[in-house]
Parts: structure tokens; sequence; C-alpha cells
């Protein structure tokens, strides 16, 4: 907040009869005391970022063979450790007001929870799987049922993190663990083989219920939960979506509507993100129809062209206009309907 406004301004605004004399300086205490709910870019959150990255990489789907053989006993403990630190780390600084870095250690805390469980059930004897499935990264790689408690724990961790360090990225970590139980359960829906088709619809279902979710939550939060559980929805969904094979135009003409309508999400609720899931899928479309429908064409890389100036051009419109189109798209839609969509206070 400070980043903008300054003493100096607030004088001129004094000056110019905007603000009384005296008003000022309580304005600028008040600034000083508030925390700031949407710090703005910098090169030192990226830094933020992909260190947490890194370090749920490293704990996670990029564990070797070497740290199966140091024993579930040491593999807890070093779980253990790695949360318990982390933990620590992140209210330290969240004391010293250091909202974003952690934030990100406590998501990263409970990115290793399934670790920790996973050593601790094959240190109990609970393990429900056999010893030709005794390797943690199989977990990122493998949908098997027997990953259950595994998820159910990620979740509860989560969800009791941020009662302790409320920071929306931690909905990634409990987006992905629901994500990896609407899987696991499926297999009992479905029985073995689990197959990529089947996969896929789970995906698509379970990502499209994310949204609907987050849709709940998307301006009733004093954080921004929703952005996190709309990308991990949208990655859900629109993954599933894509992925799919469709041998007919028109099932192809119907994936280009879908993604379309994303467009026109994105304007509903004014989230960005859902305009760049649904950019890509209709760019995707059009890629097909120039290497397979108008392959021979001369006039079609021109028209593909003329189309992206346009998209380019409405972009800017939106950018420009974004309030009243939003308001207006609005407008059209039912009262009841409306009472479900987050207001537009971003």
């Amino acid at each position: 907040m400070m980043e903008h406004f300054d003493a100096r301004d607030l004088a001129r605004a004094v000056d110019a009869g905007v603000l009384n004399p005296g008003q000022d300086k309580a304005l600028l205490e008040f600034l000083k005391r508030q925390p700031a709910q949407r710090p703005s870019f910098q090169l030192a959150h990226v830094a933020f970022y992909f260190g947490a990255l890194l370090i749920m990489g490293a704990m996670g789907w990029l564990l070797s063979e070497a740290w199966m053989r140091i024993g579930d006993s040491a593999l807890l403990l070093i779980a253990l450790a790695y949360m318990a630190v982390l933990t620590g780390g992140g209210l330290a600084l969240q004391r010293r007001g250091q909202r974003i870095p952690a934030g990100l250690l406590a998501a990263v805390a409970v990115s290793i929870v399934p670790l920790a469980v996973f050593a601790l059930e094959r240190l109990t004897g609970f393990w429900p799987l056999d010893d030709t499935q005794t390797h943690y990264h199989s977990y990122y790689t493998y949908v098997q049922g027997g990953w259950l408690l595994m998820e159910a724990a990620t979740v509860i961790a989560g969800l009791l993190m941020l009662r302790l360090i409320p920071f929306p990225f931690i909905v990634m970590p409990i987006a992905v663990a629901l994500w990896f139980m609407s899987m696991d359960l499926t297999e009992w829906i479905y029985g073995e083989p689990f197959n990529w088709a089947q996969r896929q619809k789970v995906s698509l279902w379970f990502g499209l219920g994310l949204l609907l979710v987050f849709l709940g939550i998307d301006g009733r939060t004093r954080e921004d939960y929703a952005f996190w559980g709309y990308l991990a929805g949208l990655l859900a969904f629109w993954g599933g979506l894509t992925s799919m094979d469709s041998d007919s135009e028109f099932g192809k003409a119907l994936y280009c509507l879908i993604n379309l309508g994303l467009m026109a999400v994105a304007v509903l609720l004014r989230r960005p993100l859902f305009m760049v899931f649904g950019a890509m899928g209709v760019s995707a479309y059009l890629g097909y129809l120039s290497y397979d429908v108008f392959a021979d064409s001369l006039l079609f890389p021109v028209v593909l062209s003329m189309i992206g100036l346009g998209v380019i051009g409405l972009g800017l419109l939106y950018q420009k206009h974004r309030e009243r189109l939003s308001t207006n798209l609005r407008a059209l839609l039912p009262n009841g309907l409306l009472d479900l969509l987050p207001g537009l206070r971003r």
C-alpha cells in the first residue's frame, strides 16, 4: 500500500482541498498499519515460489531409490523434521510480517505429509499395498486405492495449516491430494484395470467439481483462496478434456465451444486464468484446422493471422472495459444465479 503513496502526496491532497488539515497525517498512519493484502509482483516473489517448488519436487516425486533404502524409521524422522522446521520457519516469518515466504514454507510442509504417512504406514505394518509398490515415487505416477490414507492426511493437515498460517497457496497441495484421492477412489468403482479413458473422465469431472466448489468460496473470504483452487480445477478439467480423443468434427467443435465458454467465464468472474486456458484450447482447435482440415488452403494462414489480431484487439478492449463488460454480462443473468457469483471487489 505504501509503495504508491507517501506524505507528500497526501500533503498535496490537503492543498487541493481533497483532505482537511490533519487528515493527511491520520490517513498516513492508518495506511502504514495496513498489511499488504495483495503485494505487487516482484522478482523476489519468483525466487520464493521457485524455491518452494524445488523443495516440493525434491521431497516428492524426485525422491530416489536410495532414500527408500535408508529405512522407514529414518525416512519418517526426516519427513517430520522437515515439516517441523518448515512450519516453525513459517510461523517466525509470519510474525515478522513476511506473508509470502511464510505461507510458502507452510505449503511445502503440507506437501511432505504424504511422505511421513507413507513411512509411518510401512513402519507400523499398516501398509496396504504389496512389496512391489514400496517406492514413494509411485504415489505421483500410479493410481492405487492404497494411497487414500496419505491423501486424507494431507487434506486434514492442509486445512489445519490454513488456520495456523492463512495463505492461499496452501490450497494447492490440498487440491492435488483431493485430485489423487478422486483417482484412487474411482479404482474401487471401476475396478482393475483402471484405463486411461477412465482417468480422463475422472479428471474432467473432478476438475469441474473443484471449480464449482471454489466458485462458492470466491469473494467470500478475506484471502484469495479461490485463485489456486481455480488453477487446480482448470488443470484437472482442461487437462482431462484436452487429452480426450474425438473422431468426429462435432466433438472437436464442441471442445472449441467449451473453451470459448471458459473465456466467457473469465469475463463473468474477472478471472484471467480462465481466459488463458480457454485461449489455449481455442488455439489448439485452430491448429487442428490448420494441419488437418485446411492443410491445402493458401488463405487459411492469412485468415488465422487476422483472427489472432482480432483476439489481441479483444484483449485490449477487455483490459480497458473489464468492469463494464463484466457488469453487462451479469445483468443478463437471473438473480438466483447472480447470488452464487463472487462480488466485483477485486
